[in-house]
């Protein structure tokens, strides 16, 4: 079950930023074509952009601390005694996860405001918190993929980051 639901958490980030991209860059090319044909910029591509670039980073932090993307401080941690890095490795993942749990509370409090002040966008006119509500979100999955990944480190002898978990055994990654 948690498998399943892994393995669709993983498929619905892939799509959402994917489209995202995609979305942002036929916005871009639209409004540069209408600039240079027709004078005049679409009023609504900068709100569509920013929308985009919400929704990439945001997915994105979960989907690469997923798979161990985010940037990490190896240079002096692979200098360290293994018992120390495994020490280090499970402390961070701990905290970030504590963190994005935190962030995402945050979130969800900011976009309560936004709902309750009925905030809308300028040109498009869409209230705010529909457009917001992807951070918290984001913080959430990502909260949840690090405290996975502190999971599969208590379990594992080795060292365990998201560029390893392929190799570990699909029954023991599932969430």
């Amino acid at each position: 079950m948690l498998k399943k639901l892994d393995h669709w958490v993983t498929s619905v980030e892939k799509w959402i930023i994917s489209w995202s991209i995609i979305g942002m860059t036929v916005m871009l090319l639209a409004n540069v074509v209408a600039r240079s044909l027709f004078n005049s910029s679409l009023s609504f591509a900068e709100e569509v952009g920013q929308f985009f670039i919400i929704l990439v980073t945001f997915v994105g932090v979960s989907y690469c601390a997923r798979w161990g993307r985010h940037l990490k401080m190896t240079a002096l941690v692979e200098l360290l005694p293994f018992r120390v890095r495994k020490i280090l490795v499970l402390f961070v993942t701990l905290t970030t996860s504590l963190l994005m749990f935190y962030l995402a509370y945050l979130g969800v409090q900011y976009v309560w405001q936004l709902y309750t002040f009925e905030r809308v966008t300028p040109a498009l006119r869409i209230p705010m918190y529909v457009i917001i509500v992807f951070v918290p979100i984001g913080f959430l999955f990502g909260g949840i993929q690090y405290i996975h990944e502190f999971v599969l480190n208590v379990r594992s002898n080795d060292i365990i980051d998201g560029t390893k978990q392929s190799k570990v055994d699909k029954e023991e990654t599932a969430l």
